[in-house]
């Protein structure tokens, strides 16, 4: 009796099969997704903190060329036009201040993925208000 439901060539797959790899899928993406957000926020904050020490060293060996020499904006200017440049959603502030005993500060304009800022004082202290949320 149990011959006559068993078909011969039977192809394809059944319904509950195709449910439980939909299912395993949807599990997986659910794992998935909040560990890629978390690596995006992480690779922003790395940029962040390379533009602001890349920002920090450009002063000073600036400063360390020309002794004595007020470092003129235009030399340490971020966003591709001086010698420094940042990272696409980096902005890097009061480059010129660090020479007077000022900060340099680091944020990264997406917000919802990196929040606070990322200071290097005068002295090559950095204090790291990074969050990642």
């Amino acid at each position: 009796m149990i011959k006559t439901f068993y078909k011969k060539n039977k192809k394809g797959f059944t319904l509950i099969e195709l449910m439980i790899v939909i299912a395993i899928i949807g599990i997986l993406a659910a794992i998935a997704i909040p560990q890629f957000t978390a690596y995006k926020s992480r690779g922003y904050k790395a940029s962040v903190t390379s533009d602001a020490k890349n920002a920090y060293t450009a002063v000073t060996a600036y400063l360390g060329d020309n002794i004595g020499v007020a470092a003129p904006a235009e030399t340490i200017a971020s966003g591709g036009t001086g010698t420094i440049y940042s990272s696409a959603k980096v902005s890097v502030g009061n480059q010129v201040a660090i020479a007077a005993g000022g900060q340099i500060t680091a944020t990264h304009t997406n917000a919802t993925q990196l929040g606070g800022t990322y200071v290097i004082n005068s002295a090559g202290v950095a204090t790291d208000g990074l969050t990642i949320p």
